[in-house]
């Protein structure tokens, strides 16, 4: 007679509110897909949920729809913490929520200037990201390929002509130079 198998054990439950909380606090900058391509930004929390400002004199983020891909990389090495998704809200400066909100991504904006506030609320947008459901990437269920995307040249780039220099490029000067001795 043959021994009954053992059913395999089964995973250890994730508690995603302690796994989204550290990868916060181990993140400088998230990167926001709302559907055109990620883009950089940087974040503060405030009640579970990510805050972002953008508008004039702030970082440039396209408008966001209803939902989002947030990813989370480590501000130590750059590599992948975890990525979920997001139901994104606007933030209308009327709301009560909206000082709250401006009130904290102002005590860790850099540079700040005095009219802060008043400024985002004229011409700025705060975007409030709430994550929801289970990770899409987490420790140990990362994506196989890296991620990374070709940079197309911007319309500054220099390719082949080479702008004119006073004496000439440094190059050609090199080892011209007379000893006076």
């Amino acid at each position: 007679m043959s021994e009954p198998v053992a059913p395999a054990p089964s995973p250890e439950p994730i508690n995603l509110s302690a796994l989204l909380t550290e990868a916060l606090a181990k993140s400088s900058v998230c990167w926001i897909d709302g559907g055109d391509g990620a883009r950089a930004a940087w974040f503060v929390t405030l009640d579970g949920a990510v805050l972002v400002v953008t508008g004039p004199g702030e970082q440039n983020l396209p408008a966001l729809g209803e939902e989002a891909r947030i990813l989370l990389r480590s501000k130590d090495s750059g590599g992948r913490l975890l990525e979920v998704r997001a139901r994104v809200r606007e933030l209308d400066p009327q709301e009560p929520g909206w000082a709250d909100a401006g009130a904290a991504l102002a005590a860790e904006r850099l540079n700040a200037t005095d009219d802060l506030l008043a400024r985002w609320a004229a011409s700025g947008t705060i975007y409030q990201l709430r994550p929801f459901a289970l990770p899409l990437q987490s420790p140990g269920e990362y994506a196989a390929g890296s991620g990374s995307e070709v940079i197309e040249p911007g319309r500054g780039t220099t390719d082949g002509w080479r702008p004119f220099h006073v004496r000439g490029r440094a190059q050609a000067r090199r080892n011209r130079r007379t000893s006076a001795n």
